[in-house]
């Protein structure tokens, strides 16, 4: 079941690469990330995810949350963030990432978001690996304020096992 929803994720994050992408296979759990990859139409491609350890508002229907840490090299990517929502978010706005009060702005588009500078993506990951915890705020399409938590034991294991899988 996990594979099918990550197999359903990945073709929606990484769009037509994805297309022609096998089922993904688990590299490992590491603390509260897991590691995986697959062969995309350019190559291998393998990535981390985790989901939230808490979501504010309480009450609200968030939906499926996660947080995405993909590399492939075919494509000269070593490393490229990706926040997906359970729901839109509020047109032509921004998320924020918060590692230990060091702040990443990403754009939004539908239910997904990333880096709006790509010269701070391995600063991002930089960061995630020195970092204890982690924040996404954004706005919902809805107008809500909402923010998760995420948990970054394990990051770096996990981080490092697709740099060894996928060079």
């Amino acid at each position: 079941m996990i594979t099918r929803i990550l197999l359903t994720i990945s073709l929606a994050l990484f769009g037509a690469t994805a297309a022609f992408a096998q089922s993904p296979t688990s590299l490992g759990k590491f603390g509260d990330w897991t590691a995986w990859s697959y062969s995309g139409a350019k190559g291998k491609v393998c990535y981390i995810h985790s989901t939230p350890k808490q979501m504010r508002p309480n009450g609200l229907n968030h939906g499926e949350m996660s947080f995405f840490v993909r590399r492939s090299p075919a494509e000269n990517i070593q490393s490229e963030a990706n926040f997906v929502a359970g729901y839109s978010f509020k047109e032509s706005s921004t998320a924020t990432v918060d590692i230990d009060g060091q702040k990443f702005t990403m754009f939004t588009q539908g239910d997904s978001a990333w880096l709006l500078n790509t010269a701070d993506e391995a600063k991002l990951l930089a960061a995630m690996k020195a970092g204890r915890n982690m924040s996404v705020s954004a706005t919902s399409g809805r107008g809500n304020d909402t923010s998760y938590s995420f948990s970054l034991s394990g990051v770096t294991a996990a981080s490092d096992k697709i740099a060894a899988e996928c060079r």
